[in-house]
């Protein structure tokens, strides 16, 4: 059921479609980015403890180190709020979190490592490392799963379907035969290509100060390697240590995450396509959902709705990629404050791509083969039988062989005993004419069905 907040949403995918990506509020949420941050800044405050040339912090013990971790661990979105409440004093967001840990070191009596607690940081080191974090969960926990999980269906219908034979359509018209199994594996590969290199992405991260150079490290704390510090702690955090930076980490990485949803996106949506058209040509029917309403007019209509909201999803998730994707790595000098609001929409992004992904699935989850369509079609159309044979006539060195069989078959109608009457008319061996008499457009299917 909707409730009031629901309803009074702005954002649709807050309102309308909230119970179909809320796993994305765990990772993409406010809340969510205050978690990461305050992970980054606990973590790095274990990691200046540890370090033996930093000698104003002592190593905590296991139990301090648990106690610590807690902070972020058990962090509720009521401890958000919190956040917000002093944000809403400091109009710093990054310095509201510090704060706030701070009152929980004194809590916990705890109140001398209070002047550690963001040591040497700029807001951008905690904040590049929180993005970090948030795409790397956001895709491993969300969204890839999400696009293995289409891209297995998907091959599973290309299983189902491997054996049923369809007329193919080049620029809308009839073409040479194939099969509906082989069109949903062509998708598969392509959608694998994809996954593969969303898998093998990097995902980048910095602490290196003000400007990338570790001016205030360097003054207080000469003796410590602080790039091999830092190296050690961005790979710590499970990221990619990125040496060269201004004050922010450039944001490349992210660009080449987003473009790759683009990229997979762009492909289910030509999915999406084509299964419209199969739908409305009656290749596929649609399995009525009870209770469903196809029309408010006309109560025949089962529409082929969820391709349609994939489609439009699709679209609104690559238009945010596409801006986060030329945006983000464009700052002026050593930072600007520009790819601050850009990169609070990560979600929004990654939300309308879930959806799509779910509509897709639930379309397909409605389809049923309709063979008698795709038989009867394809077993009347004996005109494609024309590439088979001026080819095997190119074989014979016959002349003319493609204008021969223009003159036959374009435009016309042509039917199996037309066509076996001009293979009878041909100087081709006997056993070839009698070969070419028993192809039929149910057969001439290449190596269709054995992807």
């Amino acid at each position: 059921m909707e409730n009031l907040y629901s309803v009074q949403a702005i954002s649709p995918l807050d309102g309308r479609y909230q119970g179909k990506v809320k796993e994305l509020k765990d990772y993409c949420s406010e809340y969510a980015l205050i978690k990461f941050r305050i992970t980054v800044e606990i973590e790095w405050l274990i990691a200046l403890a540890n370090h033996p040339d930093i000698d104003c912090i002592a190593a905590f013990e296991e139990s301090t180190a648990a106690d610590l971790r807690k902070v972020y661990q058990d962090f509720s979105p009521e401890d958000a709020l919190k956040v917000k409440e002093i944000e809403s004093v400091t109009n710093h967001d990054v310095k509201a979190v510090e704060y706030l840990i701070n009152d929980k070191l004194k809590a916990m009596d705890l109140e001398s490592l209070v002047p550690m607690v963001h040591f040497a940081c700029t807001s951008e080191d905690i904040n590049n490392l929180s993005y970090a974090l948030m795409l790397r969960h956001t895709l491993t926990q969300v969204m890839l799963p999400a696009c293995e999980k289409l891209l297995g269906e998907i091959r599973a219908k290309a299983d189902e379907y491997r054996d049923v034979p369809m007329v193919a359509r080049t620029h809308g018209q009839l073409a040479s035969p194939t099969t509906m199994g082989k069109e949903f594996h062509n998708t598969a590969e392509r959608l694998q290509r994809q996954l593969e290199q969303m898998k093998a992405q990097v995902i980048l991260g910095k602490i290196n100060g003000a400007v990338g150079n570790f001016n205030a490290h360097c003054v207080s704390f000469p003796e410590v390697d602080w790039k091999a510090f830092s190296k050690n702690f961005v790979e710590s955090l499970d990221l990619t240590w990125n040496p060269a930076t201004t004050q922010i980490e450039p944001h490349d990485y992210m660009a080449e995450i987003f473009h790759q949803f683009i990229r997979w996106n762009t492909i289910v949506l030509d999915f999406d396509r084509d299964l419209w058209a199969y739908i409305s040509n009656d290749a596929f029917k649609q399995i009525p959902v009870k209770g469903e309403v196809g029309s408010s007019t006309m109560p025949h209509k089962v529409n082929p709705i969820d391709f349609e909201n994939s489609e439009g999803n699709l679209g609104m998730g690559n238009a945010i990629f596409e801006h986060m994707a030329s945006k983000l790595p464009v700052s002026r000098w050593q930072r600007d404050l520009t790819d601050s609001t850009v990169l609070r929409n990560i979600g929004v992004g990654f939300g309308y791509s879930l959806l799509a992904y779910r509509a897709t699935l639930k379309g397909l989850s409605k389809l049923a083969i309709n063979r008698d369509v795709l038989e009867q079609e394809l077993g009347s159309s004996w005109v494609l039988l024309g590439e088979a044979m001026q080819t095997v006539m190119r074989r014979y060195n016959i002349p003319q062989s493609y204008e021969k069989l223009k003159d036959l078959t374009r435009g016309k109608a042509v039917d199996q005993q037309a066509l076996q009457d001009f293979v009878e008319s041909l100087e081709l061996p006997e056993d070839v004419k009698k070969e070419l008499k028993k192809l039929t457009p149910l057969l001439y299917l290449g190596y269709a069905k054995d992807f």
